[in-house]
């Protein structure tokens, strides 16, 4: 395989993963928890007057950080900000096209499956929200298996066109068994359900589900050790191409927020755990187990030539031959489109401050 494949494939999941629904910024988890102070790391600027649409995720990202402490409101105090809730990246995209949203958690796979025929919808990834280790595993309900090779004519689910079933499929073909196994396309809120009727007899997913499945079952691989067999995974952000172009000022102040809660995060930081407990409903406890399961790139990692400083638009025109060999869609764009969807330049200007 080629290292170009190599990083293709590492890519062609990175994925968003929420539920439909559209909510206020602010503690609206926890609506009776003491809302923190909102502060701007940078100077605010009261002339950015963007109306923005965020798609969010239920996972212990940045945004949830930015959400619930108002980062946007407080650099931007005269913009329009509103956050909606998504369950998964294929709702995002139909979001997207529908012109209901205009930035927000996508992943490589359902954007690159977005801007290819018959789509067609013009996004630019702005940012990568985090780097997938443990967060992601593969559960097992038979305590005997301790390997995917023993999954061998099981029913495996996982939710399709996600980070997740990205690394299943890596994980199947590793182990030769990819033709051996029924994959079961289950939304995370689903699998608990069908996990204690017996319908499924594992399956990869993240919190809060993996937690819930732990209770009864046994991890046998985790996101972390696929990225070290070479599939790493990623979520990703992007936005329509119109909206980058006519609100580049909101672009680089929410790259900003960004950036300081991805810091927070990596260094583990109280006031950001607090956020990602109240975003998430769990207590700070098991927010810092999710948080440990995942690795938070700041900007100037970003700005380097592993992502938008170089192979990363290369990794999206891989990532979309990918698709069409796993049968995820019907065909590709010039290699020009996933090239351009890359957009380094307000990373690049945060980096630099």
């Amino acid at each position: 395989m080629t290292r170009s494949r190599t990083r293709a494939l590492a890519l062609a999941a990175a994925v968003a993963v929420l539920a439909a629904g559209c909510v206020e910024s602010g503690r609206t988890v926890h609506p009776d928890a003491v809302q923190p102070e909102a502060r701007c790391p940078v100077e605010p600027d009261p002339s950015i007057t963007t109306t923005a649409r965020i798609a969010w995720q239920a996972i212990p990202n940045g945004d949830l950080v930015v959400k619930d402490r108002r980062v946007l409101e407080a650099c931007m105090p005269n913009a329009e900000i509103t956050w909606s809730k998504f369950d998964s990246g294929g709702d995002v995209v139909q979001a997207f096209g529908a012109g209901s949203v205009d930035l927000g958690l996508i992943g490589s796979s359902p954007a690159v499956k977005a801007v290819s025929p018959p789509l067609d919808i013009d996004l630019r990834v702005l940012w990568l929200t985090d780097v997938i280790g443990s967060a992601e595993s593969l559960v097992v309900r038979d305590a005997d298996v301790r390997s995917v090779r023993e999954l061998a004519g099981r029913r495996i689910a996982t939710p399709f066109g996600s980070t997740a079933h990205y690394s299943t499929l890596s994980a199947l073909r590793e182990a030769g068994i990819e033709d051996e196994v029924e994959l079961v396309n289950l939304s995370p809120d689903k699998m608990a359900a069908a996990w204690q009727r017996g319908e499924i007899d594992a399956a990869w997913v993240w919190a809060p589900t993996l937690p819930e499945l732990r209770r009864t079952g046994t991890v046998v691989l985790t996101s972390a050790e696929t990225a070290e067999a070479g599939h790493p995974t990623f979520d990703m952000a992007a936005a329509t191409a119109g909206f980058v172009e006519d609100n580049e000022d909101f672009v680089r102040m929410w790259t900003v927020a960004q950036d300081e809660a991805a810091r927070a995060l990596a260094a583990g930081e109280s006031g950001a755990v607090e956020s990602v407990a109240v975003q998430l409903g769990v207590s700070p406890d098991a927010a810092r187990e999710q948080i440990r399961g995942l690795r938070y790139p700041d900007a100037r990692e970003q700005a380097g030539p592993e992502f938008f400083g170089g192979a990363l638009g290369d990794v999206l025109v891989d990532t979309a031959a990918f698709l069409v060999e796993a049968r995820e869609t019907d065909g590709t764009a010039p290699p020009a489109t996933y090239r351009q969807m890359p957009y380094a330049e307000a990373i690049e200007e945060v980096a630099a401050r």
